[in-house]
């Protein structure tokens, strides 16, 4: 008799489904549910989110990829830009009243995981189409920025500033004048 099927993971390496997301959309940390719900929410989306995702898929704007219906931790977002870490959110009239606490906790979980969170009405994505993505390229040209800007580099430790500057005594010059040598030196050294 063979013993019953275990279905622990094998690895705590190979990213088991129960591991939370961490707001990365890590594959091996969703669970089954996220997916088929995320699926789920893939077959039956709202008029503006087809209508914005004709505009958005096959790397249309700005050559960026967006996911849609996209589980992130606990969440499953409208559309996700992995590159700049950007959800892009269609709400309906709904989420005006009955929603906007819970939307609000999601934004700030979002923003937590470094996530950028950007909401459009679908009256805004059905009537004005050219102008919502007028305005997603203003927050993608700002993420894209912020990705390119190089962090200030950090002074090499041992110093290399003026202040650690040491100058040694006068060297009398062969036509009868003197120089001062500078020379790199501990902060301190008494010299």
């Amino acid at each position: 008799m063979t013993a019953p099927y275990d279905k622990s993971p094998t690895s705590p390496c190979k990213g088991e489904v129960d591991r939370e997301a961490d707001g990365r959309g890590s594959r091996f940390a969703r669970t089954k549910e996220l997916t088929a719900r995320a699926r789920y929410l893939r077959g039956n989306m709202t008029d503006a989110e087809q209508r914005l995702w004709r505009a958005l898929r096959r790397d249309q704007l700005n050559g960026l990829s967006f996911r849609r219906q996209h589980p992130l931790g606990p969440y499953t977002v409208d559309f996700y830009c992995p590159h700049l870490r950007l959800v892009v959110e269609v709400d309906g009239g709904q989420h005006a009243e009955q929603r906007k606490q819970a939307d609000e906790r999601r934004t700030q979980w979002l923003a937590e995981k470094g996530v950028t969170v950007v909401r459009y009405w679908n009256n805004e994505v059905l009537s004005n189409l050219q102008g919502v993505l007028s305005d997603l390229l203003v927050h993608v040209e700002r993420l894209l920025q912020v990705a390119k800007t190089p962090t200030p580099a950090l002074p090499l430790s041992g110093g290399g500033g003026a202040d650690t500057a040491v100058v040694f005594p006068t060297l009398p010059l062969s036509g009868g004048g003197r120089a001062n040598i500078v020379g790199g030196g501990e902060k301190g050294s008494g010299t």
